[in-house]
């Protein structure tokens, strides 16, 4: 497999603050990300009213190594004083095993 991996990150939020993190994940957070330049490809979903991931791609895996040393502090905390309580975060790297195109 190609020298990529995909950087996830999960939100369970509190149905009052669903919108405004929405919002702010769409309007700001990953598009600041993105700036980066880290990323070849970021999709932000959906799967109900208060679960959200993003999944950034990165190749090479060097450029998510990259983000998580250089950027992912200052994004976090930015993200925690936005949003001090009512969400959960769950982060985790995916490495490809096979694709099938």
């Amino acid at each position: 497999m190609s020298d990529a991996q995909v950087y996830e990150v999960r939100l369970e939020v509190h149905p009052g603050l669903a919108d405004a993190v929405e919002r702010y994940m769409r309007d700001e957070h990953i598009p600041e990300i993105w700036a980066t330049g880290c990323f070849r490809t970021i999709r932000f979903e959906r799967a109900g009213p208060t679960t959200f991931r993003t999944c950034y791609y990165a190749a090479p895996s060097s450029d998510l190594e990259r983000y998580l040393r250089d950027h992912a502090a200052g994004f976090r905390a930015d993200f925690a004083s936005r949003f001090p309580t009512g969400v959960t975060v769950a982060r985790s790297v995916w490495s490809p095993v096979a694709d099938w195109r």
